[in-house]
């Protein structure tokens, strides 16, 4: 080990509105000891995600909210440095929640060992990990895709909605993407497979969707709620699933925001569900191995978006919230012996 320093960022104060790079805090801490059955982990990769703007506030959700002062939550990869666990060796790498920090201490049992021979370790935050399940189970136990019919996917170009539209297409369907410029569009048209995307900033939503969606809508992946669901609603089919994954549109809301007609699902005796991935922990070697096999075969493409160095974090995750990212958002804490 080359320092005795760590690295964090804590939360600082609860935002309100659109979070602040003064709403953080960069500090310096001795590197912590394991104690038994514990290891200490040098971060390699932090991930940034849009539900960590929900554990900055202390509104009621389905997870606990981090604590002014505490360190920011996060999924990490990471290399064991000191191990007092027998099922881990220093060295090894490994899928962890660490936070915002450049070491962190875990209990074995919150660790996932990764094998860099089977794909990129960083991918285990992206495409093999936590969004990749999102889009895997959310996409095919909700929306339940079935062949020739009509996916719609919003932030199409994103960690999720990315795998969401190549897994439909893997499944026989039409996917049409909506993303936030003419870049992603072409993105996830060119490079994906979609069948189309719209520009969600330069096109009229709804007669994009009437064109590009000629036989309406069966599955909408919702990775944002607000506009775009009330306007996707005006085009679903009878029987349509709705699996409500995220809600971008209203994470920097200091106020409920109101919500769309629903009639809709009424009328056209449609499904939403809310989906967790936290829910779906049990049968993540299903996931993995198939997505590791689409990845192989060529038949998944997945683009990161990597920022250098952990005090970057604040501000690239302001950008996430405002569509800045291209791919699933990242960020290099430390060298990568892989690579």
């Amino acid at each position: 080990m080359t320092s005795s320093i760590n690295q964090q960022i804590l939360l600082k104060s609860r935002p309100l509105g659109e979070p602040k790079e003064s709403d953080f805090a960069l500090v310096e801490t001795p590197i912590p000891e394991p104690g038994e059955g514990e290891v200490l982990n040098r971060t390699i990769y932090l991930s940034l995600d849009p539900y960590m703007r929900g554990r900055m506030s202390d509104r009621e959700s389905y997870a606990a909210p981090v604590e002014v002062g505490s360190v920011m939550v996060g999924g990490t990869v990471s290399q064991v440095m000191k191990s007092n666990h027998p099922q881990f060796s220093t060295g090894d790498f490994v899928l962890g929640y660490d936070g915002w920090q450049a070491y962190g201490i875990s209990k074995g049992e919150t660790l996932r060992k990764l094998d860099p021979n089977q794909a990129r370790i960083s991918y285990a935050l992206g495409v093999t990990g936590m969004p990749g399940m999102t889009a895997y189970f959310a996409l095919l136990d909700v929306g339940q895709p079935k062949i020739g019919e009509t996916v719609v996917v919003s932030a199409a170009s994103g960690a999720v909605g990315s795998v969401v539209g190549q897994i439909a297409k893997i499944k026989g369907c039409r996917v049409v993407g909506v993303a936030g410029s003419d870049a992603k569009c072409n993105y996830a048209t060119k490079e994906l497979g979609f069948d189309a995307c719209i520009n969600r900033k330069t096109q009229e939503l709804s007669s994009a969707l009437k064109a590009a969606c000629p036989n309406g809508v069966d599955v909408y992946f919702d990775n944002t709620a607000g506009p775009i669901l009330e306007t996707v609603l005006q085009h679903i089919n009878q029987g349509a699933r709705i699996p409500l994954v995220g809600l971008i549109s209203q994470y920097n809301a200091e106020n409920s925001p109101p919500g769309p007609n629903l009639m809709p699902l009424l009328v056209k005796r449609a499904l939403i569900k809310g989906f967790l991935v936290g829910d779906y922990q049990h049968r993540q070697a299903e996931f993995v191995k198939d997505v590791s096999e689409w990845l192989q075969e060529g038949k998944l493409k997945y683009k990161e978006d990597v920022v250098q160095k952990l005090e970057n974090a604040p501000h690239a995750f302001i950008g996430l919230l405002q569509g800045k990212n291209f791919g699933k958002l990242i960020v290099q804490v430390s060298d990568d012996p892989t690579r």
